[in-house]
């Protein structure tokens, strides 16, 4: 009998402490459901904010997914709060989950740093061609945690962006221009001022390739078997890999012609007969 009266008193107190918490039980989920509208209003007038801006994208998507995160941690405090845990504690307890949290996740949060400096300094844009930690490719997306490129053979490439942020990046289209050092070898019995004279006619034909700076060749080195010559040219980047191929392809054909012979390695084999 007397374990039955215990049963029910705690019964009883189980009821007492559900009815007293219901109203801020209701008003914690009246607050939960509003909160995640407003925050959805909130989330669509950022957008639109920045669709009318002329803001970069990756800016553009970063701050939006910070507001986000930070309107719905705000909430959960809102919620957790109304359910009757004091602010104090409540305090404390984030602040001993986000020490144990940043423990556990300190790669995370390099790379949140890492998206931070890479959108204040900006080494690189969206569509940039970019090489960075032994990967070349076109910027797609820049997230808060990694960045992703579109390789040449079109493969998504994730970059962590406390690695970019760190490490040496090469950024193509910094510059409107860029120069090539183009270097191709001649046989020691050819002419060089003739072999000078067909590339620099192949850029003076070439309208791809900058007047000024104007294209220079200089003879860069006297090989074991070639005289190396290095042609300097210009070209825009949206333009430069064409002009280069067709200079490869033109100095080839162009050499043929005028007898200019390009050293290849060769073997010489000797048979000696019984």
């Amino acid at each position: 009998m007397e374990q039955l009266k215990d049963y029910e008193q705690h019964i009883e107190r189980a009821l007492d402490w559900f009815w007293n918490l219901l109203p801020n039980l209701l008003l914690a989920a009246i607050i939960l459901i509003v909160g995640l509208w407003v925050i959805k209003f909130i989330n669509r007038l950022v957008r639109k904010f920045f669709e009318k801006k002329d803001y970069d994208p990756a800016l553009e998507s970063f701050l939006q997914s910070f507001i986000r995160i930070t309107l719905k941690v705000l909430l959960l405090v809102l919620v957790v709060t109304q359910l009757g845990v004091k602010t104090s504690s409540l305090v404390a307890m984030i602040g001993a989950a986000g020490l144990a949290i940043g423990l556990a996740l300190q790669g995370s949060l390099a790379n949140f740093a890492g998206g931070v400096l890479i959108l204040l300094f900006k080494p690189f844009r969206i569509g940039d061609w970019i090489s960075a930690q032994g990967v070349d490719g076109a910027v797609k997306e820049i997230s808060i945690f990694n960045t992703k490129l579109n390789t040449f053979g079109n493969q998504i490439a994730i970059i962590p962006n406390g690695q970019l942020a760190n490490g040496n990046i090469i950024n193509y289209n910094a510059e409107p221009m860029r120069r090539e050092n183009y270097v191709v070898g001649i046989g020691y019995g050819s002419n060089i001022k003739t072999a000078k004279d067909i590339l620099l006619d192949i850029c003076a034909n070439d309208g791809r390739i900058l007047k000024e700076p104007a294209p220079e060749v200089y003879v860069d080195s006297l090989g074991d078997s070639s005289v190396n010559l290095t042609l300097r040219f210009w070209a825009p980047n949206e333009v430069f890999w064409p002009a280069r191929f067709n200079l490869i392809e033109q100095s080839k054909l162009r050499f043929d012609e005028a007898g200019i012979e390009i050293p290849f390695p060769q073997r010489v084999v000797h048979q000696i007969d019984d």
